[in-house]
């Protein structure tokens, strides 16, 4: 996300992907806030950025993918209970302490990838 003063505000985060939408929730782990500011900055700047990647010691098996996207914060219904139950589904740490809302879901607009 970008912050209000325009920087960049990067964090490293957990996601599930259901077609062009990637979400992401707060969990559970320790944290200084519930109000966290990558909600807030997506709330008032929308537009950002997802990089994933993989690391292998051979080098030929690096790789990463970066979407932009449009952010929307599902605070409830349908879609965020959706999307908590994929988080769910795909993190068996989840299982025994499921994540709630606020939901960050990115609509995708672009992406790129690079494979070694």
């Amino acid at each position: 996300t970008i912050d209000p003063d325009g920087r960049p505000h990067l964090v490293p985060i957990v996601f599930v992907l259901d077609g062009e939408t990637l979400y992401t929730a707060v969990d559970a782990k320790p944290k200084r806030s519930r109000r966290l500011r990558r909600i807030e900055n997506a709330r008032e700047r929308p537009d950002v950025t997802v990089l994933v990647d993989e690391y292998d010691e051979d080098w030929r098996q690096l790789w990463w993918v970066r979407l932009r996207g449009r952010a929307r914060v599902l605070e409830s219904g349908e879609e965020a209970q959706r999307a908590l139950g994929l988080l769910v589904a795909k993190y068996e740490q989840y299982e025994r302490e499921p994540p709630g809302v606020p939901v960050l879901a990115i609509d995708i607009v672009e992406w790129r990838a690079w494979a070694a």
